[in-house]
């Protein structure tokens, strides 16, 4: 393993467990290539993480897209991510228009515009998640994956909506609003309200509509996931945790406004091994 692929397994393994741990189900041969589009993707996840304002986060966005435009590893100043990520499109001619996709997509967490509708909150969620999937079948199976964009669009929206109900806390002190308008406006509260706090009702509404969305993208996964190829699964399996995120939501468990949804780390393998097994 070159010190590219150890840096870049190190940092999925911290920053991003779910998808680490579903790599491990990956062939050998494959598990550098997912590794570094994970490590991508929690980089520029993380953008809004390392910034004050806005513009260095989109100079940030931007050297990736130099970076990726170039091809070239030199380009790259030795980011180990970067020269992971370059590999993996030339080994298996990855679609550079996805990955400019995914970096436009991450405009909107450095900023804290409005959400406006379900369809804008699909679309993001199809850009980022579901990309990140279809990505992942590429490296796994190409010939398998051109014919699962339906599949990946649907678990995409659901694991990026749960993961997204999950961050509530930290989207709130940040005065960040994921919710769509049209949502909030639907239970009858507001993005001010819902950000600070002060209708708690509306609140309670406006995360069991956004997990029922969440919920409705996950069972017509489930639908498209019973023919799905075996070859595929690894890329798919993150997406089986997302149910039991939305159970923790959902049941009161914890409180979205305040608190992350967690699972257990041995239900957390259970689940991945279940489906890795027997698929959905």
């Amino acid at each position: 393993m070159s010190s590219a692929e150890t840096e870049t397994l190190a940092i999925v393994r911290q920053a991003d467990p779910d998808r680490y741990l579903a790599a491990l189900y990956a062939p050998a041969a494959k598990r550098p290539a997912l590794l570094a589009l994970y490590a991508f993707n929690a980089e520029i996840a993380a953008v809004r993480d390392r910034i004050s304002q806005p513009l260095p986060g989109e100079v940030r966005l931007q050297w990736w897209r130099d970076v990726l435009a170039s091809g070239d590893p030199a380009a790259a100043g030795g980011h180990p991510i970067a020269a992971a990520l370059l590999e993996a499109i030339r080994a298996y001619d990855l679609p550079l228009a996805t990955f400019e996709n995914m970096l436009e997509a991450r405009i909107f967490d450095l900023y804290d515009d409005p959400m406006p509708t379900r369809t804008d909150l699909e679309g993001y969620c199809g850009e980022t998640a579901s990309a990140l999937i279809q990505l992942a079948g590429l490296v796994l199976d190409p010939g398998a994956a051109v014919k699962t964009a339906a599949t990946a669009g649907h678990a995409g929206c659901a694991q990026a909506i749960a993961g997204l109900l999950r961050l509530l806390p930290i989207h709130r002190r940040r005065g960040q609003c994921y919710v769509p308008l049209d949502i909030l406006q639907a239970v009858g509260t507001t993005r001010d309200d819902f950000i600070a706090g002060n209708d708690r009702p509306g609140a309670t509404r406006a995360v069991a509509a956004t997990a029922a969305l969440a919920r409705d993208h996950l069972a017509r996964f489930k639908q498209e996931a019973r023919t799905l190829p075996v070859s595929l699964r690894p890329a798919y399996l993150p997406v089986s945790l997302a149910g039991s995120y939305l159970d923790a939501i959902e049941s009161g468990a914890v409180d979205p406004l305040e608190e992350s949804a967690a699972i257990s780390p041995v239900r957390r393998h259970w689940l991945l091994l279940r489906r890795a097994l027997r698929g959905w």
